[in-house]
């Protein structure tokens, strides 16, 4: 009986401590939110952290945290809830911030914004995780949703995300609100102005025609300050196509060209009313190829477009940069030309590369089938299965390969390395016929 006793009074002092436990940084230090706010100025609007003007140098993703800080960039971008504590305790450590994203259901997956006690859920559970992560030193701001106008009809949604800005507002007045467009135009504009005034800023997800965002927004009405939160190369959507469809990806030589004049034109442009940006993406992914968005490969290589971020967030340049990649053929032609061929036929392809420092380049090659099981707004995707076949190198930087024998969509991918962990990508779509 008196172990029982004991034990109960051991177990109720835990269960005291645990209540009134301060939660610390693993560093030691204690929770401590920095105060973040945004402000109109003489000009436009500025965004303010612990007192002083903090413009977003931003990449979108939850990895390579610390080649973000060596590049000159402060911030990150999360989609969702998922490892926050991890998130913002390795952010903290590498001297960034995050913008942190509320999942927010998209109409698209078959949510119900008529239906209110699935919002009321939705609702809950963006209160919990805002109640958790609210004190850490390394949150910035609220995302709410990610591109929720995309594919949708019902305009409750921006009611469901207002209810969450105030909700913010109310719990945690260190931390302003935002939620996230696929692009902008006037009805989502007016919606925004008449249903989510509770919203801080308004964040934008734009690629191709982010060099127009400025002009576009005081052309629909918005006069409010903005972040551009995603942006990157040419979507797979907006650029050319083969004559069977399929996307034509730019080389990671022509993404870097247009990373930086799209920065340059936009973000830095406007910075009287523009917050800051978050490139996307920092790492990589598969979306419609494995190469299309994602600075990194799969291996963790860092291709030419990581050499222009740390220019246009520091200043300079690496002292070891990416190899430069010139020109890609398979059977003479390139990528825009609608390359068919016969199956089971000898083919050459060669990609014409160097590299700034005189590094010795190497050479890999891939044949994949185009990806048809394929998702919008950045859902996930499989890769598709490498497809077996024998490359002959006949040259530098050239090789022969034999085409496969079952007709369809098909892409020839280079990765040019030069061992120094940089890395120049390229690919052709061609189809067997």
């Amino acid at each position: 009986m008196q172990k029982i006793f004991y034990g109960a009074i051991a177990i109720c002092a835990t269960l005291f401590s645990n209540l009134f436990a301060v939660e610390t940084l693993p560093t030691g230090e204690k929770l401590q939110p920095i105060k973040v706010e945004v402000r109109k100025t003489e000009k436009g609007f500025e965004m303010l952290r612990g007192g002083k003007p903090y413009f977003v140098k931003g990449a979108g993703g939850t990895s390579y945290f610390h080649r973000v800080a060596a590049s000159g960039g402060n911030s990150i971008r999360t989609w969702g809830t998922n490892g926050a504590k991890e998130i913002l305790d390795s952010a903290h450590k590498n001297g960034l911030t995050v913008m942190m994203g509320l999942w927010v259901a998209p109409e698209r997956h078959g949510f119900n914004y008529d239906d209110p006690v699935a919002v009321k859920k939705q609702f809950e559970k963006a209160k919990e995780d805002v109640m958790k992560y609210k004190d850490h030193p390394a949150l910035l701001s609220w995302g709410i949703g990610n591109e929720l106008n995309l594919s949708y009809s019902n305009p409750n949604v921006w009611k469901a995300v207002n209810d969450i800005a105030k909700m913010i507002h109310e719990v945690d007045p260190n931390h302003p609100a935002t939620t996230v467009l696929a692009g902008i135009n006037q009805k989502e504009v007016d919606h925004i102005k008449a249903s989510a005034t509770a919203l801080d800023f308004l964040s934008i997800n734009i690629y191709g025609d982010l060099d127009v965002l400025p002009a576009r927004l005081k052309t629909v009405g918005w006069n409010g300050p903005y972040m551009v939160t995603e942006w990157g190369p040419t979507g797979h959507w907006e650029g050319l196509m083969t004559e069977w469809k399929a996307p034509v990806e730019e080389t990671s030589s022509e993404k870097a060209a247009v990373y930086l004049s799209r920065y340059k034109y936009s973000v830095e442009k406007d910075r009287d009313v523009c917050l800051g940006s978050y490139v996307f993406l920092w790492g990589q992914k598969q979306e419609r190829t494995p190469t299309w968005y994602g600075l990194f490969t799969a291996k963790g290589e860092e291709s030419e477009v990581i050499d222009v971020m740390q220019y246009l967030w520091s200043g300079a340049f690496p002292k070891n940069r990416a190899p430069h990649l010139y020109g890609f053929t398979l059977d003479n032609k390139r990528s825009n030309q609608s390359v068919y061929l016969k199956p089971g036929v000898t083919y050459s392809a060669a990609v014409d590369a160097f590299d700034p420092d005189n590094d010795v380049l190497t050479y890999r090659w891939e044949l994949l089938p185009e990806a048809t099981k394929v998702g919008e707004g950045g859902d996930h995707e499989d890769k598709p299965e490498t497809v077996k076949t024998t490359f002959k190198e006949t040259g530098k930087g050239k090789v022969s390969l034999m085409t496969p024998k079952a007709s369809g969509a098909y892409r020839l991918f280079v990765y040019v390395a030069d061992g120094k962990n940089k890395v120049a990508t390229a690919n052709i779509p061609f189809y067997v016929k």
